[in-house]
């Protein structure tokens, strides 16, 4: 039984207060525990692997094709001549497969390189050495430090073909990037197996 005041009326008002704090607080808790809750719209990742390999690839692609104007100021066995205008072809025929992706795919970046400043630093260093390399020697050890010189680039090539393939969500696109992946592993295997002939 409620108490009442002096007149025997009872004062309900000072009972619905806390009762209605109390609703308040439940409401606010249940609340609170519903959006934890529930789950956040599905959203793809971002593609910035994806982008990143494809920009890496595009740069190294976009050197490599020139790889083969070296025949002009240096002389070297046919055998090795030939195998390096084949990188050249296989480099500027990726390099124009990654801008028509780009072209049809307005997410596909060919300028994400993102790379720190000290790594960005030290490509710029190992590339200004090779230049003076290439340029300061001939004969045997021109071929072998180019044959060197591919060794490393074909191989990056490979597996940076092989990773953006494995985060390209549109499988035609994905399939031509493991066909370039598995081009750029055949050269460099060609290329490993004639620096190895060289050493002999």
């Amino acid at each position: 039984m409620l108490p009442g005041d002096k007149f025997g009326r009872t004062d309900i008002s000072k009972f619905l207060l806390p009762l209605r704090v109390s609703m308040v607080l439940l409401c606010l808790l249940a609340g609170c525990a519903l959006l934890k809750n529930e789950s956040p719209p599905a959203s793809s990742p971002p593609p910035s692997t994806r982008n990143n390999c494809y920009s890496l690839l595009h740069q190294l692609l976009d050197e490599q094709k020139d790889v083969s104007m070296l025949r002009f100021i240096k002389r070297e066995h046919t055998d090795l001549k030939n195998l390096i205008k084949k990188i050249a072809t296989s480099s500027g025929t990726g390099s124009k497969l990654l801008e028509k992706f780009a072209k049809e795919d307005p997410s596909i970046r060919l300028d994400d390189i993102e790379l720190p400043p000290g790594e960005t630093a030290t490509r710029d260093s190992i590339g200004s050495t090779k230049k003076k390399e290439l340029l300061g020697r001939s004969g045997d050890k021109f071929e072998l430090t180019l044959l060197l010189t591919q060794t490393e680039a074909l191989s990056y090539a490979w597996h940076l073909a092989e990773v953006a393939g494995k985060n390209e969500p549109q499988p035609e696109r994905a399939r031509a990037l493991a066909g370039l992946s598995e081009e750029m592993r055949i050269l460099y295997e060609e290329v490993f197996l004639m620096l190895l002939s060289r050493e002999k």
